[in-house]
């Protein structure tokens, strides 16, 4: 018997990953960090929305660009040979006319906010269309990918404050980093698949030095935003917070370090809650802060 043919709807969630949480969340908890830090605490129920929305709808959106990019290469790899587009069960421009729609409704939500968002994340969807095609020319286009996610650090600040003062450059340069860390991961478990068509990987660039790269980029994030935000003085809990996030690379250090397929999937699909982890000692910081001034 043949396979049943699956719904429109059950395809297009497919494309977005939506069963596959890890990819926005990654985006997400920085953004969130870096509103807070803009916002010196809660930033308020609009923003929160924007910002969660826009950053699940713009993943969304990338998802769909990324899979028409890599059609012909996803086909020849074991973990990406059924996406929709590869397998010719969504066109490319189906495909291509949701990601546009999604990418315009997360482009009407920063229209709510003020003229430097908005103008920041032109080169935000910029980055993210060209990142997909950077695998050709580029030996860590995994670099590439940190400048897209990291652009809600800068709008979010901009959002807030109008302009994106230094602090939110740091935090743009250590997140540049955990992007490095949890995406090489990703790309450790398609090395061979990559390597025998080609695409370009930091996986592959880093050779034996990749769990060694890996290790020092989660090292090189904590210790950035830890010196960028000491001046903040968020105290014990966002160090305690970070404690647990170092305790969460030596982890991941554990699950890579023998650089099977399945280790390195599973060090990629738990970084969200590194992340997290992050977030909720910054978060909870303000909040014992406003507690005590009450």
């Amino acid at each position: 018997m043949s396979a049943p043919s699956r719904s429109r709807l059950s395809l297009y969630l497919d494309l977005i990953r939506l069963n596959r949480p890890a990819g926005w969340l990654v985006c997400l908890w920085p953004t969130l960090s870096a509103l807070w830090i803009a916002s010196d605490g809660f930033p308020g129920w609009h923003l929160l929305a924007v910002f969660v929305l826009g950053t699940f709808l713009m993943r969304s959106a990338g998802c769909c660009v990324n899979d028409v990019a890599d059609r012909d290469f996803d086909r020849h790899v074991k973990r990406t040979a059924a996406r929709p587009v590869t397998t010719g069960a969504i066109s490319v421009k189906e495909a291509l006319t949701l990601g546009a729609v999604l990418a315009l409704v997360s482009f009407g939500l920063v229209l709510t906010t003020n003229a430097a968002a908005i103008a920041w994340s032109v080169p935000a969807v910029l980055v993210a269309i060209a990142y997909p095609f950077s695998k050709r020319v580029i030996s860590m286009p995994q670099a590439v990918l940190g400048i897209a996610f990291n652009f809600g650090i800068v709008i979010a600040f901009a959002a807030v404050q109008g302009q994106v003062p230094a602090v939110a450059w740091w935090m743009w340069l250590g997140n540049l980093f955990w992007v490095l860390a949890y995406d090489t991961e990703y790309a450790m478990v398609d090395r061979d698949d990559d390597l025998k068509i080609g695409i370009k990987t930091s996986a592959i660039t880093l050779g034996r030095f990749d769990v060694a790269a890996i290790v020092l980029f989660y090292l090189l994030f904590l210790v950035i935003w830890g010196v960028a935000l000491a001046p903040y003085a968020l105290g014990p809990v966002y160090w305690l917070a970070t404690a647990a996030a170092l305790a969460q690379g030596v982890w991941h250090w554990t699950l890579i370090r023998h650089r099977t397929r399945e280790g390195c999937f599973i060090a990629f699909r738990v970084n969200h809650w590194l992340g997290a982890t992050v977030f909720a000692g910054i978060a909870g910081s303000y909040l014992l802060r406003q507690m005590a001034a009450n």
